[in-house]
C-alpha cells in the first residue's frame, strides 16, 4: 500500500469513528477482534444500500422473492453442503511471533509488492505456482512457495514458519437446555444454505415458475484467524445473496446475464468504472462450471467485493439426497422433471459499506488567495446518505427555532431529516457535509416573512432560496429511488 493510498485509509477509519459510522465492538473493554457495531449514521448507510440491493433484486423483478432464514439450522444441513468436512483455510503459524496466518494472502501480498516494484513477470510465475497449488491442495507446495519468496511474519520478522494446515471456520454451539445432552449446532458460515433449503416451500406457495429467484439479507459467522482491514475481513458480517434457479442447459446464459447485471448496479452508484474489474476463478469446486468475482480497488489493491457462480444442480441434490425429500422441479414446457441448476450472486453488505465509504471520502481544499479552509465531505449518493437534510434555525431567538421545527415536522414523515442550532452556521455545515447530508436548510427572519429558506447543496455548496412548500418535491425528487432504478 502506498503512503498516500495508507493516509486515506487510515483516515476513512477515524472519520468512521468520529462521525458515528463505524465502532470497535466492546470498546469500553478494549473491543473485541475482526467485531465491530454500526453507529446512528452507520446504522441508516448500512440500511439504505439493503435497500437498494432489495428494490434491485426483488421489487424490480417479478420472478423474484425475498425471504428470512434463521441463523439456526439443523446440522445435517451443513453436512449436507460439505461445510463440515470441507469449510477450510490454509493457514500457516509464525514460530516467533506466534502469529497465524492465511498462506494465500501472504502470498497475494507477495505478489501485490511484486507488481507495485515492476517485477510483473516474477508475479505472474508466483501467481501461478500459487493457484496451481490451491487447486491441488498441495499444503506443501504453498509452504514452499512461502520459502522460496522469502516471506517473512509481519510481526516477528522472521521465516521460522510451521507447515501448512486447513482450519475449518464454522463457530458452534450447543442446543438445549442442559449441556452435557445438547446436540453441537453451527452458527451459518453463509445465507445461501437458508434458501436452498427453502427452495420448495417458496416454490409452492409462490407458485414459481422456473427461472426464479429467492433473495436474502442476513447475518454469517466465521471464525476468522486473519482479522484486518477494518470491516474488509469479520468474523461476524451480513451478506446479500441470490440464489436463482434455471433449467439445466441455460446455466451459462443466466451466468453471463447476471454478471452484466450486478456490475452495472455498482457502477449507477457513479462508482469510476475503472476501479471495478471481474476476476475470474483459476479453481472451481468440484460442482461449479465458472466462478466470478467483482473486484473493487480499495487503498490496499483489488479486494473481491461480490461473487456469481454457476453452481450447477449441487446444493439442491445434496439436501435431495441427505433429507430424502424430493427437490425437483416438473417444467411443463419440455414436460420433464429435474433439479433446478442455480446461478448465485453474493455481496459482502460490509465489503460494499466500505467501498462506498472509501469511493465517497474527500478532504477538499477550500483556500483562496490568503484564506486558508478545507472541509471533509462525504460525496454519498442521495438515496445513501444517512440524513436526507438538516434544518437550520439562522440564531436560537426571535421564533427561528419554532419555524424550524415546523419544517422538519413536514419533511421527517418522509425522510431521515436533523434539526440543529449550536454553533456557527458555518460549523454546522461542515458536520453536515462530513456524514454526506446532502441538503442543508437555514431558516432566517427572512423565512418568517414570506415563508423562504436557504437550502444549501452538498457537493457544490451553492445556495439558493426557495419556497418551503417546493422543499417535499426537491428533497423528494433528489433521494428518490428511481433515479437508481431507472
Amino acid at each position: 500500500m502506498s503512503k498516500n493510498n495508507d493516509e486515506l485509509f487510515k483516515n476513512v477509519i477515524s472519520h468512521a469513528k468520529e462521525y458515528g459510522f463505524v465502532f470497535q465492538s466492546s470498546e469500553i473493554y478494549d473491543g473485541l477482534s475482526a467485531v465491530y457495531d454500526y453507529g446512528q449514521n452507520g446504522s441508516e448507510l448500512k440500511n439504505n444500500i439493503k435497500t437498494y440491493w432489495w428494490k434491485s433484486m426483488v421489487q424490480m423483478h417479478e420472478n423474484i422473492v425475498g425471504i428470512d432464514a434463521a441463523i439456526f439450522m439443523h446440522p445435517t444441513t451443513w453436512k449436507a453442503s460439505g461445510h463440515v468436512d470441507g469449510f477450510n483455510d490454509p493457514m500457516i503459524d509464525n514460530k516467533d511471533s506466534k502469529k497465524r496466518y492465511r498462506a494465500d494472502q501472504l502470498l497475494e501480498d507477495k505478489i501485490a509488492r511484486y507488481e507495485k516494484d515492476g517485477k510483473t513477470a516474477k508475479a505472474a510465475e508466483l501467481q501461478q505456482a500459487m493457484d496451481e497449488a490451491l487447486k491441488s491442495d498441495n499444503l506443501t507446495a504453498l509452504r514452499d512457495l512461502i520459502l522460496e519468496h522469502e516471506i517473512a511474519c509481519p510481526v516477528s520478522g522472521t521465516r521460522n514458519w510451521t507447515d501448512v494446515r486447513q482450519f475449518n471456520l464454522m463457530f458452534s454451539t450447543q442446543i438445549g437446555a442442559i449441556a452435557e445432552e445438547s446436540d453441537k449446532i453451527y452458527l451459518r458460515p453463509e445465507t445461501a444454505q437458508g434458501i436452498f433449503v427453502n427452495y420448495l416451500n417458496v416454490q409452492k406457495t409462490g407458485r414459481m415458475k422456473i427461472p426464479f429467484g429467492i433473495a436474502q439479507i442476513g447475518k454469517a459467522f466465521r471464525n476468522e484467524v486473519i482479522a484486518r482491514q477494518f470491516i474488509m475481513r469479520m468474523r461476524e458480517f451480513e451478506q446479500m445473496e441470490l440464489q436463482f434457479f434455471v433449467r439445466p442447459g441455460t446455466e451459462m446464459e443466466w451466468y453471463d446475464y447476471w454478471k452484466q447485471t450486478r456490475l452495472k448496479w455498482h457502477k449507477a452508484l457513479g462508482t469510476n468504472p475503472e476501479k471495478y474489474r471481474f476476476h475470474d476463478h483459476t479453481k472451481l469446486a468440484h460442482y461449479a462450471n465458472a466462478a466470478v468475482d467483482i473486484e473493487f480497488e480499495f487503498p490496499f489493491g483489488f479486494k473481491e467485493v461480490e461473487g456469481i457462480h454457476s453452481r450447477g444442480d449441487f446444493d439442491l441434490s445434496q439436501h435431495q439426497k441427505f433429507s430424502g425429500k424430493k427437490l425437483q422441479y416438473f417444467d411443463p414446457e419440455i414436460n420433464q422433471n429435474y433439479v433446478p441448476y442455480v446461478i448465485e450472486t453474493s455481496i459482502g453488505l460490509d465489503r460494499m459499506f466500505l467501498l462506498t465509504l472509501i469511493n465517497c471520502f474527500e478532504e477538499e481544499d477550500l483556500s483562496e488567495g490568503d484564506k486558508k479552509d478545507s472541509r471533509t465531505v462525504l460525496r454519498l449518493h442521495p438515496c445513501l446518505a444517512p440524513v436526507k437534510a438538516a434544518i437550520f434555525p439562522l440564531t436560537k431567538k426571535d421564533g427561528l427555532p419554532e419555524k424550524a421545527r415546523e419544517i422538519m415536522n413536514r419533511l421527517k414523515l418522509d425522510h431521515n431529516v436533523v434539526y440543529e442550532e449550536k454553533d456557527a452556521i458555518g460549523k454546522r455545515y461542515r458536520r453536515q457535509d462530513a456524514i454526506g447530508t446532502p441538503f442543508c436548510i437555514t431558516v432566517d427572519h427572512q423565512s418568517l416573512e414570506d415563508n423562504t429558506v436557504t437550502i444549501r447543496h452538498r457537493d457544490t455548496m451553492a445556495q439558493e432560496r426557495v419556497a418551503i412548500e417546493q422543499l417535499d418535491q426537491i428533497i423528494g425528487n433528489m433521494v428518490s429511488w428511481k433515479n437508481l432504478l431507472s
